[in-house]
């Protein structure tokens, strides 16, 4: 024994291994099959269309898909290999890429949004996409992709990103914790799709638009194979009976035809976006939509980045007392995926539609989305008019008349009918988009409302203003009016309060966002452009 004290071990160690490296499920691979899809219906559809006979060009097209479904999925494999992701701490990793490596680290709490989707090659394959949205989603690449998931995977990485990302401030966390403890024994369901909306589905663009997407579609697809659609037998048929017929019957039964298909279109397109839709709060702070038939989608996104609602009623909508619902959040990605990802509510009733926005405001009643609002000037509803009859009336009727007297008089009658009756459907239009036009305050909301094809009603929290542009064209300033945008982190981006009146403008944007504005009001100065 020397006598010397023990020496002291190193000091025990509280840091936590890594978390594990994972990756995508195997069955992820057989995602690239789908490649072959749209070249094996090219030629089973030239096939029907040529009666079997199959050209080499079709067959060319075929052999260049086949070797482009063999390269991407020769890349889609090393790209399988070689990606990674972990949960590590309070940080999200990721490892991507073939010939560029790119490393990812986010932390949890900038995670705004995570989508899954399964379409029906992944439910058939029980593998999930999975899409998370951060504070900076706005552009393509922005957002973090892991695609073929396991699907009990993809749902406990989404509940492991969002369960830190409703962190807030002390403060903002005593009031959540508050309004969570008074709403408890609540339903957190707060709309479920009823099959009786479905005769809103007609109502929409798509039962037009829709026929004339898919015409356009199946033309391409033949073009594309070497067919000329309209050197077709049963084309042709149908324009020789079609001009040999009395066109005061034949034109109503074309419109009548495509009416009933577009209808039919859009109620299919409907069950297939909105199948079994449902919006349900979740912890730890979110609103959760389902929805989906064939391509099952489920967006969760933080109630703290939900900044408003847009009640949008397009024109026969309105007029079967119907409306849709859209989110104002940050993080849902670039402008189309927006407008996928922030659907509320599919077009229902008008009285569920405000109580569904009151719900999801929460401190927002359903008085203040329906509101009295602010009229503008009357010199609005003039210049409506005026666009109406010198962008639609005007040109369309000075085509017919040339035409008429270049080729045949019977355009000329055409020129003066469409006159007749355009003016007044003209007039009718812009006052009913006057009429529409509005603006106000509600407790800590910004209120907007326009538009007549689309009426549109914005209901923003003011606090999510970051800044204020004040536009007018010439015409407007001579006729003292001011288009205010609301710049927002959210959503569109930007929103449009049209033909305010010049003076009252700059005080308004003012009292909507106290402290951008005085600076110019104090010194009696009209701020223009964007505002801090």
């Amino acid at each position: 024994m020397t006598g010397e004290p023990p020496t002291a071990g190193p000091p025990p160690t509280t840091d936590t291994p890594p978390t594990p490296w994972r990756r995508p499920h195997p069955r992820g691979l057989l995602l690239h099959f789908g490649w072959l899809a749209p070249p094996l219906g090219t030629l089973a559809l030239t096939a029907l269309a040529t009666g079997g006979r199959i050209g080499p060009r079709a067959w060319i097209t075929l052999a260049v898909a086949a070797a482009c479904f063999a390269a991407v999925t020769a890349l889609g494999a090393i790209g399988w290999a070689r990606t990674r992701y972990r949960v590590n701490g309070d940080t999200f990793e990721l490892r991507t890429g073939v010939l560029i490596r790119q490393v990812r680290t986010v932390p949890l709490n900038r995670i705004r949004t995570v989508d899954l989707t399964a379409t029906a090659l992944h439910r058939l394959l029980r593998i999930t996409a999975l899409r998370a949205g951060t504070a900076a989603s706005r552009g393509t690449g922005a957002e973090l992709r892991l695609d073929g998931m396991g699907t009990a995977e993809a749902h406990r990485l989404r509940t492991a990103l969002l369960v830190r990302s409703g962190a807030r401030p002390s403060n903002e966390g005593e009031r959540e914790g508050e309004r969570e403890s008074g709403a408890q024994g609540q339903d957190p369901l707060l709309v479920r799709l009823d099959p009786r909306w479905v005769r809103y589905a007609p109502l929409t663009f798509w039962t037009f638009g829709g026929v004339l997407v898919a015409a356009g579609t199946a033309y391409r697809i033949l073009d594309a194979a070497g067919i000329e659609a309209w050197r077709l037998g049963f084309v042709q048929r149908a324009f020789t009976g079609f001009g040999a017929s009395a066109l005061w019957l034949t034109v109503p039964a074309a419109l009548l035809a495509v009416l009933l298909l577009g209808s039919a279109g859009a109620v299919a397109l409907h069950a297939e976006n909105h199948w079994r839709f449902q919006v349900e709060r979740v912890a730890p702070g979110g609103l959760r939509v389902t929805r989906g038939l064939l391509t099952r989608r489920s967006v969760t996104v933080e109630q703290g980045r939900l900044h408003g609602v847009v009640l949008r009623e397009p024109l026969l909508l309105r007029a079967a007392g119907g409306a849709s619902l859209r989110a104002v959040a940050g993080g849902l990605g670039d402008r189309d995926e927006t407008r996928r990802r922030s659907l509320l509510l599919p077009p229902a009733p008008r009285a569920v539609a405000l109580r569904v926005a009151a719900d999801v405001l929460e401190s927002c009643q359903r008085a203040s989305v329906e509101a009295q609002l602010t009229s503008h000037p009357r010199v609005a509803l003039r210049r409506r008019v005026s666009r109406g009859l010198l962008l639609v009336v005007l040109p369309v009727t000075v085509v017919l008349a040339l035409l008429g007297v270049l080729l045949s008089t019977v355009l000329l009658h055409c020129a003066w009918v469409f006159a007749l009756v355009a003016v007044p459907v003209v007039g009718l239009l812009a006052r009913d988009a006057y009429r529409g036009l509005g603006h106000g305050l509600r407790g800590p909301h910004l209120l907007v409302r326009s538009g007549t094809f689309s009426r549109d009603t914005l209901t923003l929290d003011r606090t999510a203003v970051e800044a204020w542009t004040f536009t007018s064209s010439p015409f407007g300033r001579r006729a003292g009016l001011v288009t205010l945008t609301a710049a927002v982190a959210a959503g569109e981006h930007g929103y449009r309060i049209p033909d305010l009146a010049a003076a009252e403008a700059p005080a308004f944007a003012a009292a909507a966002t106290p402290g951008f504005l005085e600076e110019f009001l104090d010194h009696g100065q009209e701020p223009s452009g964007t505002g801090p």
